[in-house]
């Protein structure tokens, strides 16, 4: 009888037990509802910008934003990808800029964030405090013009690459804190086996650093993708111009023959429906690249950001 009771447990303690289960499914259900509720508010919005995009101009003029609209049309598409339209090759000249500048960006990121990482560099808390600076002080738009042109990024294609390839000192140090979490025994067995500085940095450092690499490639395609400055300042050739540039211009364009005409018998350009469907086209890429990031850029902000 005493081994029964050893066994199972006395009364009042399985009563708790199942009072505690019942705690967890109830605290956990509220949990997911209210997870839940968050996803379904942000994506709301999404879902009605894509519903405004292919909603007729009239339709919008009369009844305003609406998730039922009253007629639909392509028209603001059928605009933006027309055979005069300039957005196929602005859509090129834009991935071209994001694929190739993440790419070498997140390289020389790692690079200096290994290096400073590195306990045989014998400066690199000097140089850290030397990056650190960059994140308070900078030097302005006039030096940063006059050396864009000195290197020859001026109305090509590397204008909107290479004067945005100064790696950003915040993911430089994300990328230096995850590397102090290998372990020292790898890098010291690695130099006995005699593997010199570029070999441990890329065959060992990186295959583990591909979280937080993930995370700041991210960032690095975020920023290019979305990057219009250096287009403005640095592009006069309407062939060099990137989408973000390139909608901005239409979307002028739009505006002035919206003015145009008012009280005309024509009907008005799809000046609200073009809005939205210009924001499909330019969040559409970036969005479909968290999913397949997310694991990654969670864990990466997480070790990179807070140890170390």
């Amino acid at each position: 009888m005493a081994s029964d009771v050893i066994k199972t447990g006395s009364p009042p303690e399985r009563s708790n037990k199942i009072q505690t289960s019942r705690n967890e499914k109830v605290g956990r259900f509220f949990i997911y509802f209210f997870v839940a509720l968050f996803a379904l508010v942000c994506v709301i919005p999404f879902v009605l910008v894509i519903i405004v995009s292919l909603t007729e101009e009239k339709s919008i003029t009369i009844n305003g934003y609406s998730f039922f609209p009253s007629a639909w049309s392509v028209s603001a598409y059928r605009q933006l990808f027309s055979r005069s339209s300039s957005i196929p090759r602005a859509y090129l000249v834009t991935g071209f800029a994001t694929v190739v500048g993440t790419f070498i960006a997140s390289l020389i990121t790692f690079g200096a964030g290994y290096t400073l990482a590195n306990k045989q560099c014998r400066y690199r808390n000097g140089l850290s405090l030397y990056f650190y600076i960059t994140m308070v002080f900078s030097a302005g738009m006039v030096p940063w013009y006059m050396i864009s042109k000195m290197v020859g990024c001026y109305d090509n294609i590397w204008a909107l690459i290479v004067p945005s390839l100064m790696f950003s000192p915040f993911n430089m140090f994300l990328v230096r804190n995850f590397v102090r979490e290998v372990p020292d025994a790898l890098n010291e067995s690695a130099r006995i086996d005699g593997a010199g500085e570029v070999r441990i940095a890329f065959t060992i450092y990186f295959p583990l650093c591909l979280p937080v690499l993930a995370t700041i490639a991210l960032f690095y395609a975020i920023g290019y993708w979305n990057n219009y400055f250096n287009c403005v300042m640095l592009i006069n050739d309407q062939k060099n111009y990137n989408l973000q540039m390139m909608l901005l211009k239409i979307q002028s364009e739009i505006t002035a023959m919206s003015k145009v005409a008012q009280g005309a018998t024509r009907s008005n350009p799809p000046r609200e429906s073009f809005k939205m469907a210009t924001s499909v086209i330019t969040m559409g890429p970036i969005i479909l690249l968290y999913p397949f990031l997310q694991k990654y850029f969670v864990k990466g902000m997480v070790i990179g950001a807070v140890k170390g």
